[in-house]
């Protein structure tokens, strides 16, 4: 199924070549869970801070068990410090 990946900050470096500097279409297979997304572009939990599905924040104890559909947007941000 193709879907959507958005990768932010520090997280961009495990984007597969593209022309948009943040999103990505990529071809997964049907019912991918979330954390299996994550973990095939080899970011770590503690890497993943602020996950999106289509603009609603997915907790981190729903990650394992949320089903991706065809078409959805998986948007992840890194943990970030400001002053």
């Amino acid at each position: 199924m193709k879907m959507y990946i958005e990768f932010y900050a520090s997280l961009m470096k495990y984007l597969p070549p593209g022309n948009s500097r943040f999103r990505r279409e990529v071809k997964v297979e049907d019912s991918l869970k979330l954390n299996r997304l994550i973990e095939c572009y080899h970011i770590s939990p503690e890497e993943a801070h602020l996950v999106l599905v289509n603009g609603h924040y997915i907790y981190h104890e729903d990650r394992p068990n949320r089903k991706l559909i065809e078409g959805d947007v998986v948007s992840i941000w890194p943990p970030v410090a400001g002053g």
